[in-house]
């Protein structure tokens, strides 16, 4: 049963065992709340029968009695949906987090961040209201009243078919639109994404829209996401309500059918006037709490999506292996590597190279060609397709990625800020590093120039993804990371892409420094940057189409290489 519960509802076993603890409470509670009937049926009789004035003690006794009865199991029904849904639910956030920590990147290539967003907050949020508020009472109140009504078919089954008949067709009308009501909550989600994809891309592009005078038209497209969002949950509410609404029309009947079926028994003298009165407090009792547990019912049925796209991320393949990694050397050696992104166009074919420690290793040739997809399979961020990639002999597929990065420092093209001090983002590279330590990697990165000008010098803080800061500012920041780690691999993807040539120059001397007898593979399309390097891989249509150092490429008259350098060249000399 409890595996049952953590596939349909995302649960841990923890999650699960306390949710059948939850279920099982809001059972006794249930039938815990029959008692003031009982009370009020033995005290009605006795009142007609003239016996109850010299019974008050019994019966005050009594109904102090029904409250603790009553008080107990609410009690114990709070706690095990409240405060056990709560731990839950953090602990489904953290899980899901520390998935998506270990899961390739190949799974966020299919995703976008409103998307994943939307499942860890607004997913989970609705999953942890309906466990706390409808869950557990859907199936307490069910196997409750299943447990009731047995009861009132060995009382009197003529009368218990009269009242309970309404509530098995209630049940099969919303349990049957669930297809139904999960085709609009799908619309709808849909169209929340596509709304909060429009949301964030607005806010990131307004200053090219502005420049381009394409703010109206891009607002108005805008407009017409939210209204296709407010029309998908009216859609959605609808689509629940008519049904619901439908299941709720038939429980009224219920009573009805009690008064016609206990009036026809009564005229016939095989039913007491005390009976009859009985079934219909028992019959109204069963109706009022089954009619909201049919809502309980159609939000089961729309969680069904939050929870797919929930087990979507727990059960995709993470990337795993050893944490026991000793490589016998930091070279780097492709082996017929093979890599697509999706099974239908390959972007990578046998690529075979070895870039060795105490060395540097260019990645050239045109844009597509594969460079950055070799960089991003070095360090495991994707699993090759095809051929294998080691690092001084072990094969990297085998190795834990979190312990595998601790040997690369990466700087990447697009550079990745947060909104806290300058000291604080260059921490980042190695987090229990001193004030100190901090401060002398940001000075090989070249950082003082500009952090010691600003306010507060390293302690400002520099904006989201640091906005307060100039490209090539935001990029020494990244280097002075690399910096800091100081990691015997160092992966540069245009390091220098942003930088002026005084900064460049600046920033290729500190690195000179930084990657003696270190492994270092460079991205860079300017070949002023890669001239010293020891070997140069060009890349194109995802092969190798040339390999050596810069001199004998140069010395190829048809090569690529060559051909990249003079045209570079010539382009220095072009004038406007």
């Amino acid at each position: 049963m409890k595996r049952v519960l953590m596939k349909r509802f995302a649960l841990t076993e923890k999650g699960a065992a306390d949710m059948l603890k939850a279920i099982l409470a809001v059972t006794v509670s249930n039938i815990a709340l029959m008692t003031p009937v009982w009370l009020l049926f033995m005290f009605t009789g006795d009142y007609l029968a003239g016996t109850a004035a010299g019974r008050w003690a019994y019966y005050l006794l009594f109904a102090a009695a029904c409250l603790i009865l009553v008080f107990l199991p609410n009690c114990w029904q709070y706690n095990a949906t409240f405060f056990a849904t709560y731990v839950e639910s953090g602990k489904r956030r953290i899980s899901l987090a520390e998935k998506l920590r270990k899961l390739p990147l190949s799974f966020f290539g299919k995703k976008d961040l409103a998307d994943l967003t939307s499942t860890i907050m607004a997913d989970a949020e609705t999953l942890e209201h309906a466990s706390s508020h409808q869950i557990p009472q859907f199936y307490g109140s069910l196997i409750s009243t299943v447990l009731i009504c047995v009861g009132l078919f060995f009382y009197k089954w003529e009368m218990a078919l009269a009242a309970v008949w309404p509530i098995p067709i209630a049940i099969f009308i919303v349990a049957a639109s669930r297809k139904v009501q999960q085709h609009f909550i799908r619309r709808q989600s849909a169209s929340k994404v596509r709304l909060n994809d429009a949301v964030q891309e607005f806010i990131e592009t307004s200053r090219d829209l502005k420049s381009c005078n394409a703010e109206d038209a891009y607002l108005k497209e805008l407009d017409g996401k939210i209204d296709d969002v407010e029309k998908k949950a009216i859609g959605a509410e609808l689509g629940q309500a008519a049904f619901i609404v439908s299941a709720q029309l038939i429980l009224k009947i219920g009573i009805g059918t009690v008064a016609v079926v206990g009036s026809a028994l009564l005229l016939q003298g095989r039913l007491q006037v005390m009976e009859f009165f009985s079934f219909l407090l028992v019959a109204s009792r069963l109706y009022e709490p089954m009619s909201g547990n049919l809502i309980n019912l159609g939000m089961l049925n729309l969680l069904t999506v939050p929870v797919e796209r929930m087990n979507e991320i727990a059960d995709h393949p993470a990337q795993t292996g050893t944490t026991d990694f000793r490589p016998a050397s930091y070279d780097i050696r492709f082996e017929n590597v093979g890599f697509s992104y999706d099974q239908d166009k390959s972007v990578l074919r046998d690529v075979t190279f070895t870039a060795k420690q105490g060395e540097v290793t260019a990645l050239v040739g045109p844009s597509g060609g594969g460079k950055t997809t070799v960089s991003r399979l070095a360090a495991r961020f994707w699993d090759v397709t095809k051929g294998r990639i080691t690092v001084g002999g072990q094969d990297i597929s085998h190795i834990d990625p979190e312990t595998l990065l601790g040997v690369y420092s990466i700087v990447f093209q697009d550079v990745t800020l947060f909104n806290n001090s300058i000291m604080e983002n260059i921490r980042v590279g190695k987090k229990d590093a001193s004030d100190d330590e901090v401060l002398a990697a940001a000075r090989l990165a070249n950082c003082d120039e500009f952090a010691l000008k600003l306010p507060q010098g390293y302690d400002t803080v520099i904006g989201e993804n640091g906005s307060e800061l100039s490209g090539g500012e935001r990029q020494r920041i990244s280097i002075a990371r690399a910096f800091l780690k100081d990691a015997p691999i160092i992966l540069l993807d245009e390091a220098s892409a942003s930088l002026d040539v005084e900064n460049e120059t600046a920033i290729q001397e500190a690195l000179s420094r930084l990657i003696r007898n270190k492994t270092v593979i460079v991205i860079a399309h300017r070949m002023r940057t890669v001239s010293g390097a020891d070997k140069i891989v060009v890349l194109a249509d995802g092969k190798i189409a040339e390999t050596g150092s810069p001199a004998e490429l140069m010395e190829k008259s048809n090569g690529i290489f060559r051909r990249m350098a003079l045209f570079q060249t010539a382009s220095a000399e072009w004038s406007i």
